[in-house]
């Protein structure tokens, strides 16, 4: 009997083994991840790191040469092994390469069992998702008539960025057009969220933060770039704004300096950068110990909205979800176009229904990825330079 149980343990074993990992390149700068198991399940993840798809799929080469052969089902230790067994770890490409292949290993395991991935996180803690979408471009303008746009697909909150281009110190006028936009998209009794992406420094960040106090924004995001912790900590103390951050933070390491520090009180994970859905898991619960919410970061493709959906359904202090839908980024494709069940993203009162299908939820179109592959994407953010000729933070 218990010679018979070992035999049928290996064979059950053998058949979860990776004999697969393929990656695609598909417009508009999203990096796809398929992992085919001997007995031909399959599961889809998303490595997309916005201009540098080709970095990413290059670190794939040793995630292949470690799993081929490795069982499909030992999320855990295939993700331990992949962040430490390199001897360098960390950092925006590898962990966005280790995040498509988590992501894609939780929808295989999710499909096996015939489950949606929430149920093997330990069930949902909300029936629905809250969620956001963006108006206005990298220059932002006309965002009275896109946020009426979004109202009518269901939205109740939009985000923006806050700014164009702007210098370290520059005049008072700068913030204008910023409160004006504010201003009147609140009027329309939607929630805002402003992105100062990183490209505002300190001796404006703080003033911009002071002028929109009034308007009560849902958060402010990135309002000094990450790498600036001690400028992060100076503004979190002069302003009553909530302050999140995020995209650009990698671990669970990367993070606890924030938490400890009170710097942050909204992460932003994203879950095809930091290290797919094991990692932001871990790094949602440390968040939960500092009273700090979390809102994942997903400009990006249904995949990774599919993994971010699953965080949100088993994470107590999740606040609110980034949809990409029609974002300015998505030219000639949109966060549908690849997706075989497009209306489970379907919006109504803000909020999206708890996906019910297996793994992530998310039905690829397979034929479509592969004919748009054939031809990758080379999407490249732009370089921007003020009036003096200087380089200016995009």
């Amino acid at each position: 009997m218990t010679e018979d149980f070992g035999d049928l343990t290996v064979g059950a074993t053998r058949s979860r083994e990776i004999v697969r990992i393929e990656t695609f390149a598909v417009a508009p700068r999203w990096l796809f991840v398929r992992v085919e198991t001997r007995d031909g399940a399959v599961g889809w993840g998303e490595a997309s790191l916005e201009g540098h798809a080709e970095a990413v799929d290059g670190a794939f080469a040793s995630l292949r040469d470690r799993f081929i052969g490795a069982d499909a089902e030992r999320i855990e230790d295939v993700w331990q092994i992949a962040y430490r067994g390199g001897f360098y770890r960390g950092g925006a490409v590898l962990m966005s390469a280790l995040s498509g292949l988590d992501q894609a290993l939780w929808d295989l395991k999710g499909r096996r069992f015939g489950v949606p991935v929430w149920q093997l996180l330990g069930g949902r803690v909300r029936d629905r998702v809250p969620v956001y979408a963006w108006i206005g471009g990298d220059r932002p303008n006309d965002v009275v008539e896109a946020a009426q746009a979004r109202l009518a697909q269901g939205f109740k909150a939009v985000k923006m960025n806050a700014t164009e281009e702007i210098g370290w110190l520059d005049g008072a006028h700068a913030f204008d057009a910023a409160l004006e936009r504010v201003a009147a998209v609140r009027a329309l009794d939607m929630d805002v969220a402003l992105d100062f992406h990183g490209r505002v420094h300190k001796p404006m960040a703080k003033q911009l933060a002071a002028a929109l106090e009034p308007h009560r924004p849902l958060f402010i995001e990135e309002p000094l770039l990450s790498e600036n912790i001690e400028g992060l900590i100076q503004l979190s103390r002069l302003t009553t704004l909530p302050i999140a951050l995020g995209e650009r933070l990698y671990s669970r390491w990367e993070y606890k300096p924030f938490f400890e520090s009170g710097a942050v009180d909204v992460i932003q994970p994203d879950l095809s950068h930091a290290g797919g859905l094991s990692e932001c898991r871990r790094i949602a619960t440390m968040a939960e110990a500092y009273d700090v919410a979390v809102a994942p970061h997903c400009p990006l493709g249904p995949i990774a909205l599919g993994a971010c959906m699953q965080l949100a359904l088993t994470t107590p202090n999740f606040v609110i979800q980034e949809m990409s839908l029609g974002i300015h980024y998505n030219v000639g494709h949109d966060l549908l176009s690849y997706m075989r069940n497009p209306e489970v993203f379907d919006v109504k009162d803000g909020m999206v229904e708890a996906l019910a299908g297996a793994g992530l939820g998310v039905e690829i179109n397979e034929e479509l990825v592969r004919e748009v592959a054939a031809q990758p994407h080379n999407w490249r953010n732009p370089i921007w330079r003020g009036a003096d000729g200087s380089f200016r933070e995009w």
